[in-house]
Parts: structure tokens; sequence; C-alpha cells
């Protein structure tokens, strides 16, 4: 495998090669085969394309669940899924600052690095803890858009190693932070959350909750508290 070429992979702890660090290589190998505009799309993906999807998506889904009886409900969850990617974040900065662990590229040779300016600690990868908080906040709402959204933030983890700045474990570790934050903040959440977005739904902004139709169809069931994922899968297809 190519990370076990001449002064290429060796753990950290151990100084043999290891698989982190093996398949770090085998992924951004895989730059050296690719044309330069390839690495362009790959590094503006990593870096700005895949948020820009994700929040695309967050909206693409908010128009859709304005249309069904359980609006409110659904909306507050889509109004926590940036709020727990933002806390996701914050809980971030203790945890790089505490492992303290160095860029890849600065511990090993031979990486193709395709940005510059990473001066920051390495674990966990802030982007895959932002898209994996985001999506899995999407992926309770709507299944469909949620699958969606969660393609996107693998890939944007993929770019990250591809890239050459982060780890494969710095990516996995920011899907698990991600995923963590958003699920098990989530009944306190939508507890806050979802009288809000009812009380907005009877207002004049209601339209921002629940479209017209869906209103005057009447409420349907999504007691406050209640996780979106709970509903009928019909819902949650829709």
């Amino acid at each position: 495998m190519a990370g076990l070429e001449a002064g290429s992979p060796v753990s950290e702890t151990t100084g043999e090669p290891g698989p982190d660090v093996d398949l770090l290589y085998d992924i951004n190998g895989l730059t050296a085969g690719t044309p330069h505009w390839f690495d362009r799309v790959m590094e503006w993906t990593g870096e700005y394309g895949t948020v820009f999807a994700l929040l695309l998506l967050v909206v693409w889904c908010w128009w859709s669940v304005r249309k069904r009886p359980d609006a409110p409900l659904a909306v507050a969850g889509l109004v926590w899924a940036p709020l727990a990617t933002g806390l996701a974040l914050l809980v971030n900065i203790p945890i790089r600052n505490f492992v303290e662990r160095p860029r890849p590229f600065l511990d090993h040779q031979g990486l193709k690095v395709l940005v510059d300016g990473k001066t920051d600690y390495s674990f966990v990868s802030d982007h895959s803890t932002m898209a994996m908080a985001m999506a899995v906040g999407v992926f309770v709402v709507h299944r469909r858009f949620g699958l969606a959204a969660i393609f996107l933030a693998v890939l944007a983890g993929f770019c990250r190693i591809y890239m050459g700045v982060h780890y494969p474990t710095d990516v996995i570790g920011g899907f698990a932070l991600g995923t963590a934050v958003t699920l098990l903040l989530a009944p306190l959440a939508m507890a806050m959350l979802t009288p809000l977005t009812r009380t907005v739904a009877g207002s004049r902004a209601g339209w921002l909750v629940q479209s017209r139709a869906a209103r005057a169809a009447g409420p349907r069931g999504g007691s406050a508290g209640t996780h979106p994922a709970e509903d009928h899968e019909s819902n949650l297809a829709a």
C-alpha cells in the first residue's frame, strides 16, 4: 500500500505503520493520478462546497416540511440542526486543545497538501463535526433529505483526508462528536423550541413555520418535546 513506502506513515505512538496513517496516505495518494482541476474542485468542495450544499438542503427541507400538519414540530427540529452544529463546534475547542494533535503534514512526509495555512490542531475535524451535526439534525426531521445530508457530510470528511489536512480518525471523531451533540441534546432542545415555533405559526409570521394550506388543515399530533423522528413515516418521507 502507499502508506508503506519509505519515509511515509508511522504511528505516533508506536513508531510503526498504522491503519490511520496508512489510510491517510492511500486516500491522499489518489491525488497523484488526478488532474489539477480535479484537485481544485476537491479543495473547494472540502472547504466550502459541502457547507453551502448542506445549508441549501436545510432551506429546501424547511420549505418542504412547512406543508406538513406537524410543521411546527418539524421546523423546530430544523432550527435545532444549526444550533447543534454551533454547539458541537464549541465543544470541539477544548477537545482540540486537550489532544493537541498536529496536522498530518507536519508529522509525515510525502503528503500532497491542497490547502495552505492550516496551523491549528487536527483532532477532531471541525468540518466533519459541523457537517455531521447538521446532517443528523436534518435526518431526524426528514429521512430523504437527511440521507442526502449524511452523504454530503461523508463527502466533506473524505475531502479533508484527500486534501492532506486531516487523519481519518480526525474525521471519524468529528462524525461521532457531531452526532452525539445533536442527538443527546435534542430532547431538551425540542422541548424549548417547539413551543416557540408553534407560537410563531399562530402569528403574522406563521408562513415561516407552516404553509397556509397546512394551517387550514389544522394541527395533527406531536406534543412539545417530542422528536420529529417519532412522527409517522409518511410524514418523514413527505
